[in-house]
């Protein structure tokens, strides 16, 4: 296969880690076409710690072709049938539980449908978190080797406690749909439920992107990496579609207790073949994580808050020569902006020793630190505009799921769609926009313009896209509700309206996506400074993880200040919901444009020639 695998990005992307193992590659191929990696630029390896089972240590710092004739046997091709194995057991165990959770918590345990709601928003938002403590810890501690074996044990303790709670004695009494005299779980109930849900969602943390990151590292070669990448989302992308439609057939037709034993034995599978390939990899040790360079720059301007900012270049710290190795980062002169942190590259007394090194790393950092800092203020604004982007869907997805719950799900007399399964739409759908949009839409578009659209306007399609996906969803569930009134329908009645209804604004969100994430991506990473380039999409991921738990914080407060949430939703106002989702996205919107009206890019000639603009 050639070029960047763009046609397997969708939801699932955006929370991968940003690392340094594939810097090189995607460095070359933004001066391509950018538009059409972003999808996998989320991927970029630490050095990674040598665990025992690893035969080899490689240190990836310093010139990337330098190595050529250092890179030991281990590693190459092949590794890949392990790690893409390893990937594939372990998402389908993923998506085994997590596709499903909502259904789950109403049906087995009894647990209000908005509660269970919530609950999965959480869930969400800490499968969106713990990926960044994962990537951490293999960068500054352990190494990914040792990250994903302890993570996938973890992983597989979840998936067995939640298949616990499928016996008798450890979930409630069976309730129906109509009944309001349902037993709430015991506390020993819950407790062995939300300790499944913990471990299983720290498990998944510290393996999905993980994984990514070890495997580009058995490669050296940027067009072998490509390759990499083609199959690797490939099988992520199957993978998940699978686990969100067969399993969760299964879990609702055949029974819960089957679809989590074939999790716990896909979670078992993908742990074993990735330790059956230990003797093959390649490992590099952990050089630690950037952000603790951001915290020293504030902690050394704190300190030196009363020093008064010199007009003298020389006073700075300029130049930063690293024990041991022959590179050396010189750096411009600080900028006017935010010029209370140039006091962190201020030199004292006592900062640097005889031979020009920091002495004292928390009171004195290179100018290139301290620019690098200001360079995430500047952008936060874009950033934190994005917040509110991923919140209405947050909310949506957990909404469309109870919506399909009480509508008619049935594709012919036989067979009946999975509530749960109805957000592989999204999926699909962002699979499909991708090379749509790389193929006839940008092509078209610049033929027009004679320029590529920029990151930062298609993060704008992606806001109009959301919020529109918002307003059908608002449309589209005013007539439910209509009809379940015309039919006087009792409480959790099913109304007799086709679940295919929910399709439209799940492929208006899922275009969106295609759009603004990608176009996020590709903002940070080519703006962050070379040396925040492996911290450019952990901000994606986070991102993410804030908007599902403020999603989580709206509805409660839209169940404590209003009537729209009741227990059974055809007595609330859902479509209210969706026309403030649709309102807030709308003035988030011209936020957003305001704060892109004001940004300059930093990096002129990435934001002109891989965009296409001359900004």
């Amino acid at each position: 296969m050639e070029g960047p695998p763009h046609q397997h990005y969708f939801s699932f992307v955006y929370i991968n880690m940003g690392r340094r193992a594939t810097y090189h590659y995607y460095q070359q191929q933004l001066g391509i076409n950018n538009h059409i990696l972003i999808s996998h630029i989320s991927m970029a390896a630490p050095d990674l710690q040598n665990p025992p089972n690893c035969t080899a240590e490689l240190s990836l710092s310093g010139d990337h072709e330098s190595h050529d004739s250092q890179l030991p046997e281990s590693g190459g091709w092949i590794t890949f049938p392990f790690i893409a194995g390893a990937l594939t057991g372990l998402t389908l165990a993923a998506g085994g539980w997590g596709a499903n959770l909502i259904v789950y918590l109403i049906e087995e345990f009894n647990v209000k449908r908005i509660d269970a709601a919530q609950i999965s928003n959480v869930v969400s938002g800490s499968s969106s978190l713990f990926p960044i403590v994962g990537a951490i810890a293999a960068d500054c501690f352990f190494g990914s080797f040792s990250v994903i074996a302890f993570s996938s044990c973890v992983s597989l303790l979840g998936v067995v406690l939640l298949a616990l709670t499928t016996l008798d004695f450890l979930r409630p009494e069976e309730c129906g749909l109509a009944s309001t005299l349902c037993k709430n779980p015991s506390k020993l109930q819950f407790s062995v439920l939300y300790s499944g849900i913990a471990l299983a969602v720290i498990g998944q943390g510290g393996t999905r992107f993980t994984l990514a990151t070890m495997g580009a590292d058995q490669f050296h070669k940027p067009s072998h990496q490509a390759v990499f990448f083609d199959w690797y989302f490939f099988s992520f992308y199957v993978s998940a579609v699978i686990s969100n439609t067969v399993i969760v057939y299964v879990e609702d037709n055949v029974s819960w207790k089957l679809g989590f034993a074939i999790t716990i034995a896909f979670n078992l599978i993908g742990l074993v073949i990735f330790l059956l390939g230990s003797r093959f990899y390649r490992c590099v040790k952990p050089r630690g994580s950037p952000f603790v360079d951001l915290a020293r720059v504030f902690v050394a301007a704190l300190r030196k808050r009363k020093v008064l900012i010199s007009l003298d270049n020389e006073e700075y710290y300029c130049n930063h020569q690293h024990q041991g190795s022959e590179n050396t980062v010189t750096s411009t002169t600080p900028t006017k902006s935010f010029r209370f942190l140039n006091r962190a590259a201020l030199k004292t007394e006592g900062d640097t020793r005889f031979d020009g090194l920091i002495a004292k790393p928390w009171r004195v950092c290179t100018v290139e630190q301290v620019e690098d800092f200001k360079t995430l203020i500047r952008i936060f604004p874009l950033w934190s505009s994005s917040i509110f982007l991923g919140t209405p869907i947050g909310i949506q997805i957990s909404l469309t799921v109870l919506q399909a719950l009480i509508m008619d799900r049935h594709l012919g007399p036989h067979f009946k769609i999975p509530a749960g399964s109805f957000l592989v739409i999204s999926f699909i759908s962002t699979a499909i926009a991708i090379p749509l949009i790389d193929r006839i839409l940008f092509p078209s578009w610049k033929k027009l313009t004679r320029h590529s659209p920029t990151p930062i306007q298609r993060i704008g399609i992606g806001h109009i896209l959301n919020a529109l996906s918002m307003a059908v969803s608002a449309v589209v569930e005013l007539r439910r509700r209509r009809v379940a009134h015309r039919h006087h329908l009792p409480a959790g009645s099913v109304t007799p309206m086709l679940g295919l209804w929910l399709f439209p604004q799940l492929v208006l969100v899922g275009v969106g996506e295609a759009f603004h994430f990608p176009g996020q991506v590709s903002l940070y990473y080519q703006e962050f400074p070379t040396s925040l380039r492996s911290t450019s999409t952990a901000m994606i991921s986070l991102l993410i993880a804030i908007a599902f738990y403020l999603s989580t914080a709206l509805i409660d407060l839209i169940r404590r200040t209003t009537t729209w949430l009741p227990e059974d939703l055809n007595d609330g106002r859902v479509d209210n919901v969706y026309w403030l989702m649709t309102g807030i996205g709308l003035i988030n919107f011209f936020g957003f444009l305001v704060c892109a009206k004001m940004y300059k890019y930093n990096n002129t000639n990435e934001g002109g020639t891989n965009n296409g603009s001359d900004e």
